[in-house]
């Protein structure tokens, strides 16, 4: 039991409580990543964070009011990830109480476009690197009987999408190997947690690899990027108030979003033609939302 700070009142313990508890964070040098770690650090979570970006993951550990450990990582790599792990586990007193594989990256092509280079980089660190860092601290949360894997697969994990095919590809394989780890864990104290973000007010968009227009429309980098950021609903902090709750609630799968929860129900409405029908509403649309403008 718990006592709530506003009434005082007992209440039955959450099913997985994190807050206040050693958690690791992939991708938190910026985007949801940093907004996970700025709020588990303000419950007292000691933090530990890594990212390939080393002044990124400079700000974030800045912003941080618990304890704090940084690795400038490239989650592709998975003895990179072993290591990182057994980092954790000397620095940590306490139990560890949850892994975010959360890093991830974006690409934008047509399949007949695509470039092999482009595909094996984003597969590379949004697959791999969350079979990479779950294989890497399982043993841990393992000995311990306890604790929560954390992997950012995306609304794309849940429907298919154009010129998104590398994305979509790499996020249906974390649903798939999250949930087949959560079958596997039955009976354990550990859990396996797959989170379905909507549209995010991140840098993903900018950052990513789009070489030229998929449409064949000319716009530039920015201009897609302007695009994809008009149309997102959600900002870093309430995704990261979404995941934290959802994961102490004892969620299984936690979807991110209005839109997120939209396109979860249209699939399973219309698991083939919901394209159809997503151009149908958005032909409704303004032009300028229609065009990101």
């Amino acid at each position: 039991m718990r006592r709530t700070e506003r009434t005082g009142v007992l209440m039955p313990r959450r099913v997985c409580e994190i807050s206040g508890r050693p958690v690791v964070i992939t991708g938190a040098a910026s985007g949801i990543g940093r907004s996970l770690a700025r709020r588990l650090s303000r419950t007292g979570s000691p933090v530990a964070i890594a990212d390939v970006d080393e002044d990124g993951l400079k700000a974030t550990a800045e912003s941080l009011r618990a304890p704090v450990l940084t690795r400038v990582l490239d989650v592709r790599h998975a003895a990179d990830q072993r290591r990182f792990a057994e980092e954790v586990r000397g620095w940590i007193s306490a139990p560890l109480a949850a892994v975010f594989n959360n890093a991830g990256v974006a690409l934008s092509s047509t399949v007949r476009d695509a470039l092999p280079e482009d595909e094996e980089w984003l597969h590379g660190i949004n697959f791999h690197g969350v079979v990479n860092g779950t294989r890497a601290f399982l043993p841990l949360l393992s000995e311990q009987d306890e604790g929560v894997v954390v992997n950012t697969s995306s609304v794309f994990g849940l429907l298919g999408m154009p010129h998104q095919s590398a994305y979509c590809a790499a996020k249906f394989a974390v649903r798939g190997f999250t949930e087949s780890l959560r079958h596997e864990l039955r009976g354990t104290g550990v859990r396996a947690v797959t989170v379905h973000p909507g549209g995010i007010t991140t840098n993903i968009a900018r950052n990513g690899r789009i070489h030229r227009d998929p449409l064949g429309m000319g716009r530039t980098h920015d201009q897609l990027a302007d695009q994809f950021e008009s149309l997102t609903m959600t900002s870093p902090d309430k995704a990261a108030r979404i995941i934290h709750h959802g994961v102490e609630r004892g969620k299984a799968r936690i979807l991110v979003g209005p839109d997120a929860y939209a396109l979860d129900a249209l699939v399973r409405i219309a698991p083939t033609q919901y394209l159809n029908i997503l151009d149908g509403l958005r032909a409704r649309l303004p032009e300028r939302l229609r065009k990101g403008t």
